[in-house]
């Protein structure tokens, strides 16, 4: 016999029910989508500024000598390309904080500092005080500089300034990030408003890693930053 009442529909029998089933799938499945193209997304921006580590790489792996220099200023039996790399790594283990102070002393002695401190440190390391190269040679060519008033504690640790000396007083070497050979562990790099040291190690197409202090937000101190920056200035070396 037939019901004079028609049957409720409970999604397994009609195809009322399937289809919304279906639905609910492909709502599911567009919101699995849209996480994955996400996730992917937020990959990509947190590798490409560095917050995700890069795979590292040795001269060894593109047949590229270690650059040895044939000086060794603080007569330590290290020469100073390896010397200013193994003191900027020292410095850099101390996890200096960034933040821009005013030392009485010139470089800090708190757990702070900036770019130019791991410039300073880096070369101090090696047996150059550039806070005392600097102000000798402000000193001596004040021309050059603009600087009112001149203040040995703070005008070592101005990228302004370092532009100055190192054009005056280092050997320059090409600005082309993919000449790879020629980027060595323990070189300057040089930006607009920046500055740091050359890594001896390279990303996978040889380039090198630069080590620095750029903000308060940088996870890594050795990061994979030359292919990124358009602001690229001045690449030296010391000897």
């Amino acid at each position: 016999r037939y019901s004079r009442f028609p049957r409720r529909d409970d999604g397994l029998n009609g195809s009322p029910g399937r289809r919304k089933g279906g639905g609910m799938t492909k709502k599911k499945g567009i919101l699995l989508g849209s996480l994955a193209v996400f996730a992917l997304v937020l990959i990509y921006v947190l590798y490409r500024f560095n917050y995700l580590p890069h795979p590292k790489y040795s001269n060894e792996k593109f047949g590229i000598e270690t650059y040895r220099s044939q000086v060794d200023r603080d007569g330590d039996g290290v020469d100073d390309q390896t010397d200013i790399l193994q003191s900027v790594r020292a410095y850099l283990d101390t996890r200096p904080k960034y933040k821009s102070r005013y030392y009485a002393t010139g470089y800090p002695d708190d757990g702070y500092g900036v770019c130019t401190d791991v410039v300073a440190f880096g070369l101090l390391g090696a047996g150059y005080d550039l806070m005392e190269l600097l102000h000798e040679d402000v000193l001596t060519h004040g021309d050059r500089y603009d600087i009112d008033p001149v203040d040995k504690n703070i005008d070592f640790r101005r990228v302004r300034n370092l532009k100055v000396y190192f054009k005056n007083t280092a050997i320059a070497l090409t600005t082309d990030i993919h000449d790879i050979d020629q980027w060595q562990g323990g070189d300057i790099v040089i930006f607009e408003n920046h500055i740091g040291i050359v890594s001896d190690k390279r990303n996978g197409k040889g380039i090198a890693f630069v080590l620095h202090n750029g903000n308060p937000y940088q996870r890594y101190y050795e990061e994979d930053i030359l292919e990124r920056r358009n602001d690229l200035v001045a690449h030296y070396r010391i000897s």
